[in-house]
């Protein structure tokens, strides 16, 4: 049996430290990719925007198919609602999501987990410790 030096174990303690934005950097939403076809509006870049909230994208689907109250599938990469909805509305109800999903009501700053509890959401703070409940 070896002992570990202290850069093996700072090592090993770093690893299991959660990720987080770096200290002044802020959260920069991908602007929506739409593109309309008939009565369907698709939002390429999808995937990417529920990347860059470190969201489920199952949730963020969820989410925006109640705020726009219309039906929606994802087709490859892409989502698809049914309806035509413009650039700057698609956009608010982005922001509406990440201010009540993402941003920590304490101290604002994005780095939060969403953590299910039986049936309700908490977004956890992972800068501050803060805890409140998701859609307040």
């Amino acid at each position: 049996m070896s002992i570990a030096t202290y850069e093996e174990l700072l090592d090993k303690g770093l690893a299991k430290v959660p990720q987080r934005l770096k200290e002044g950097s802020r959260l920069v939403i991908p602007q929506a990719g739409i593109t309309r076809a008939g009565q369907r509006t698709f939002i390429n870049n999808f995937f990417e925007i529920a990347d860059t909230l470190r969201r489920d994208s199952k949730h963020l689907l969820k989410f925006l198919l109640k705020e726009f109250a219309t039906k929606g599938e994802i087709e490859g990469k892409r989502l698809s609602l049914l309806g035509t909805f413009s650039d700057e509305t698609v956009r608010k109800k982005i922001e509406i999501y990440v201010m009540d999903y993402v941003a920590c009501k304490e101290c604002k700053k994005p780095d939060t987990k969403l953590v299910r509890e039986g049936e309700y959401y908490f977004v956890v703070c992972e800068a501050c410790g803060a805890r409140h409940p998701a859609g307040d």
